[in-house]
């Protein structure tokens, strides 16, 4: 088959490098793709939100399949256009990329359907927004962005002025943009955070292996929050018993509540998950694989990848047995001094092999570029470097040493993923 892989991170990385290791990907392009991904794929100068030039490419290029794993191609409605067109796309239509790209939507979708969530109310008023906080009184609360906002459109309140500022600066400001038109004012919930990534074609429900992502910037859970500086599979507070709760009131809840509202979800859905003192509940749905979560999942899958999304495209997936490898896989993102705020690109990254790799682990470009046979840093994510063994404490041990290997100037990392 040829493969076209639509995005530009360390998580199409992961996506690439997975399905370059099955004997059925006879050619795998990436658009627009990055330094990193250029040493694998053949990249093309396509912006992953041009879905006109996509479909045309594809057409041109007799492309057997199309992977879109961003999430504002998919709302916009990528999938839809490359079916239309009778080419075989993974990942949700537009009207199923909404559990995503409106909060409003998926919390209104929880209720309904009596998922256990966190507590919440939705605003289009800031002033209504703010007087709701200052009644409610209770701290830390939740400030959500209602549109996509690249992973940070969620900011946590520790007081009144605090949660004031948020409402402001999403709904006043619009430091989101249009995402921000609409509020999601929720209660804070306590407990271990799980993700699961799960395979579904609308007719089965197939969850990956957990993992745990770590959010905040800095070492001890500090910082602001990013898109993510780090992650481990499994999750240890996962546990059967969990997964077991997870897939009766959750998991297979929410495909059947999106079939029964007309729209069916095929592709990879992400349950962001807290494991509260009261079980399980839902912060987030994803509609596509999370970054870096990817990272430490996909070197897990054992069965051959595009076996998997061909099955979830012909929805045939309930005729295939996915299976997985056991130990653990843990990743550590090297990311650009000043992120995630701002920061510089352009600087050189040494201690790489000439396929951008180092020995000991793997290693994911979600922000490089290549030029003159160069490296160079080209986002606030720039590498994610990761490392399977028998044990977690074996590859977190092997992930770090392969960290230290590399350098760029200004070089930002946790010390503590996994710990």
């Amino acid at each position: 088959m040829k493969i076209l892989v639509i995005g530009s991170g360390g998580r199409e990385h992961a996506i690439v490098k997975k399905l370059l290791e099955s004997p059925k990907a006879e050619k795998v392009y990436c658009a627009p793709g990055n330094g990193g991904i250029a040493l694998d794929a053949e990249c093309v100068n396509i912006s992953a939100m041009d879905i006109e030039k996509v479909v045309a490419f594809s057409k041109e290029n007799a492309i057997d399949l199309v992977f879109v794993a961003p999430d504002d191609p998919l709302a916009a409605g990528m999938v839809d256009a490359l079916e239309k067109e009778g080419i075989m796309a993974f990942g949700p239509r537009a009207n199923a990329a909404i559990i995503e790209a409106s909060k409003v939507f998926s919390k209104n979708l929880m209720k309904k359907y009596g998922i256990p969530t966190a507590g919440y109310e939705v605003f289009s008023d800031s002033k209504e927004a703010i007087e709701f906080i200052k009644n409610n009184d209770t701290y830390p609360v939740v400030v959500k962005a209602d549109g996509l906002a690249l992973g940070k459109g969620v900011i946590i309140a520790e007081d009144f002025e605090m949660a004031k500022d948020a409402v402001n600066s999403i709904m006043e400001d619009k430091i989101f943009g249009a995402s921000g038109s609409n509020i999601v004012i929720e209660e804070f919930l306590t407990g271990p955070e799980v993700s699961v990534l799960a395979f579904t074609d609308g007719k089965a429900m197939v969850p990956m292996v957990s993992s745990k992502d770590h959010k905040r910037a800095l070492d001890g859970n500090k910082g602001l929050n990013t898109g993510g500086m780090g992650t481990i599979s499994p999750n240890p507070f996962y546990t059967d018993e969990i997964a077991k709760e997870c897939m009766e009131t959750i998991f297979l809840p929410t495909m059947e509540a999106m079939n029964k509202e007309g729209r069916t979800f095929k592709g990879c859905l992400y349950f962001g998950l807290m494991l509260t003192p009261k079980g399980p509940k839902v912060i987030e749905y994803n509609s596509r694989f999370g970054d870096p979560e990817t990272q430490v999942v996909l070197p897990r899958l054992k069965t051959d990848f595009v076996d998997v999304i061909t099955a979830v495209c012909n929805e045939t997936l309930s005729d295939l047995e996915v299976e997985w490898y056991g130990g653990a896989c843990a990743c550590v993102v090297m990311a650009s001094g000043g992120y995630p705020g701002s920061y510089k690109k352009g600087i050189e990254i040494t201690g790489l092999n000439e396929k951008g790799n180092v020995e000991g682990a793997v290693v994911y470009h979600a922000g490089t570029a290549l030029k003159d046979n160069k490296l160079l840093t080209n986002g606030g994510r720039v590498l994610g470097v990761t490392a399977k063994a028998e044990t977690l404490s074996e590859a977190l041990e092997k992930a770090y040493a392969a960290v230290k290997k590399i350098h760029f100037d200004g070089v930002h990392y946790r010390t503590d993923i996994g710990k």
